[in-house]
């Protein structure tokens, strides 16, 4: 089985100009579970006033109180994040370190040795999983290129640190299937057996079969966004992780079990479209599912 995480209500709203309230967040919430979603990143904890669209992240975790059907996962940026996140209840934490220093000043204003601490205190002190992320491990916005040695000696640490879980992200959208494979074997073979996951931007067209790529070199757990919506504030012209229901299509195709209902992932993806006001880019919602 491939696990999907769904990440459209935090990655997806978090680059869309339209902000949506508490209620709509917490219905979009409601349509992924009812839809199969099992793993869903329902807030971030950033800075309310550079990511205005995540400002109401503790009224949105706070509906979800005491809920056992999924597993919500909130994102983490810095200390002040790490506060306000104690205060809600999570199942999971997910805390994204740049490759770069150039990307990850501009996330969260430090280097990134400095977040792997940050995120190695939050492994020791935390109740819940820790995912580790590296954003920017294929390609940086800022400093262009990233070498593979740079991203295999951010999962050592990673791993050494106690992550759960260890997730490489293309966050801009420039990576190609082959370096995909080439690099999760470099960085599977200093993380031993920690699941490794996957989070592909769309933004040339190649997230889908990144992806695949990502697959056929052993990764079980993969990030996507209903209708394909969203994108990184911090990385210029990102585009939405690939779309939830393209991703699901192709894996149902492929025999792949996902527990997801495709229907309603395309239902959800119209919705969202609706409310945000925009043509989601999910091809699903254009071309149809087949056979129809």
């Amino acid at each position: 089985m491939i696990q999907v995480v769904e990440v459209g209500p935090r990655d997806g709203l978090q680059n869309e100009s339209v902000v949506l309230a508490t209620d709509q967040k917490v219905q979009l919430i409601e349509r992924l579970v009812e839809a199969g979603s099992g793993r869903i990143e329902i807030v971030s904890f950033a800075h309310p006033e550079r990511v205005p669209q995540m400002a109401d992240a503790e009224a949105v975790a706070a509906h979800f109180a005491e809920r056992s059907d999924f597993s919500r996962i909130g994102l983490v940026m810095n200390q002040r994040g790490w506060q306000r996140a104690q205060q809600v209840e999570l199942d999971e934490l997910n805390i994204p370190v740049g490759a770069t220093n150039g990307f990850n000043q501009a996330n969260v204003a430090a280097t990134p040795d400095e977040t792997v601490e940050f995120i190695a205190a939050v492994v020791d002190a935390a109740e819940v999983p820790v995912t580790g992320t590296i954003s920017v491990a294929f390609g940086c916005p800022y400093e262009g290129e990233v070498a593979e040695e740079a991203v295999v000696s951010i999962a050592t640490r990673l791993a050494h640190a106690g992550c759960s879980e260890i997730a490489i992200a293309d966050t801009i959208g420039v990576a190609d299937p082959w370096t995909v494979r080439w690099r999760l074997e470099a960085v599977r073979a200093v993380t031993g057996g920690i699941p490794l996951r996957v989070h592909f931007h769309d933004t040339r067209n190649t997230g889908i079969a990144n992806t695949f790529a990502a697959i056929e070199a052993g990764v079980e757990v993969v990030d996507a966004s209903v209708g394909g919506i969203g994108g990184c504030p911090f990385a210029p012209n990102a585009t939405g992780n690939i779309a939830t229901d393209d991703l699901v299509f192709m894996l149902h195709r492929a025999g792949y079990p996902t527990n997801l209902n495709l229907d309603l992932l395309v239902e959800t993806s119209r919705w969202v479209g609706d409310v945000l006001a925009i043509q989601p880019p999910s091809a699903l919602l254009k071309a149809g599912g087949f056979p129809g």
